[in-house]
């Protein structure tokens, strides 16, 4: 494999007001250090995270900015101390790049919250250097962040899995979804799609809860039991368990959602609006005893998992390919909601 170059080159925006217009430039990563892996990128989902941060939506965004933490490919170099990956591996890298390895999260497989983490893109490291995200040629990252994509998946649609469904999937496992569970996935999208195929494979009754029927076709053959609009929420009351919601909406009926638990159910956020959550009354969850938690990705130890599942059940990530020179127009693509259900960028050589 040829030598990795010192700067690497990426597809980003340069600014808020410009957001959907992505220019390529180079760039230079953060420093390689001797637990660091560089990977040639092959393939690159786009996540709704990604034009949160390209339009500063979340605020914060660190311009020039290169998204994207879907990411595919080969590795092309490895630091001094690391064990676990040779070059020429295919892997994967989702949403996070760095933590500590020492703090009391990561030495419970909680590294996801490290106190430290560093994200995949728009991230400092201590040295001021940034990190920079899947829309390039490279992408370094840690060792403890890069997963070896198992030989019988597709590097081409496997990219989604290591963002959109790491971060649904933690949520079901450490909710302990399994057979008889009752389980509602809000949004039918990137996130949505693949909570319901690891619902109904880790053996749960599945509720789609959707704005509208649109995707109720797709949502039935990824097996759910039930289709739940906004105007049938009311038939739905105290019928599920678990609530996973995807949703990016600023505006959603959250009081309404609630009131589907079950007495000790809960409602797991790992969608993030621009705005903040409705105030609800506290009557409303000491009622029926319910939760409102968020989650964030997560841990290495889950993704192997995650991976383990999806092998035994032939899950796959509905996805579209799209040439990475065209990522402008694939990300005002998705900010239309035209994905069914993810788009994933290919490196097309224009990198070469």
């Amino acid at each position: 494999m040829a030598a990795v170059p010192e700067l690497f080159t990426g597809y980003g925006a340069k600014s808020a007001e410009k957001w959907t217009n992505l220019e390529k430039f180079q760039f230079k990563p953060k420093t390689f250090e001797e637990f660091d892996v560089d990977i040639k990128i092959d393939f690159c989902g786009i996540c709704g995270s990604d034009l949160h941060t390209l339009s500063g939506g979340w605020g914060g965004t660190l311009y020039p900015s290169v998204v994207g933490h879907e990411i595919v490919g080969k590795v092309a170099r490895v630091g001094a101390k690391v064990t676990s990956l040779n070059v020429g591996d295919i892997v994967g890298v989702g949403a996070n790049a760095w933590s500590c390895g020492d703090c009391r999260y990561c030495k419970k497989d909680l590294e996801q919250y490290c106190p430290n983490l560093i994200e995949t893109y728009n991230f400092t490291y201590s040295d001021g250097t940034r990190s920079w995200g899947g829309y390039a040629d490279y992408v370094r990252v840690n060792e403890r962040f890069v997963f070896p994509v198992p030989k019988s998946l597709d590097p081409a649609v496997v990219g989604p899995l290591f963002c959109a469904g790491l971060t649904v999937f933690s949520p079901l496992i450490r909710n302990n979804v399994t057979k008889g569970s009752r389980v509602g996935i809000i949004g039918i999208g990137g996130l949505g799609h693949l909570a319901i195929q690891f619902s109904v494979a880790l053996g749960a009754e599945v509720s789609a809860i959707s704005h509208s029927s649109r995707k109720k076709e797709d949502a039935l053959k990824m097996g759910v039991t039930n289709f739940v609009t906004l105007d049938t929420l009311p038939e739905h009351k105290r019928s599920l368990d678990l609530i996973v919601c995807t949703s990016f909406s600023k505006e959603m009926p959250l009081a309404e959602y609630l009131k589907l638990l079950d007495v000790g159910g809960t409602l797991v956020y790992v969608g993030i609006p621009e705005a903040d959550l409705p105030s609800l009354p506290p009557t409303l969850m000491i009622g029926t005893n319910a939760a409102l938690r968020g989650s964030n990705t997560g841990s290495k130890k889950e993704v192997l998992q995650m991976l383990d599942l999806v092998e035994k059940h032939d899950i796959k990530p509905w996805v579209e390919l799209l040439p990475m020179s065209e990522c402008s127009e694939a990300v005002q693509k998705q900010l239309r909601g035209e994905a069914r259900y993810r788009y994933v960028l290919k490196n097309d050589g224009t990198f070469d």
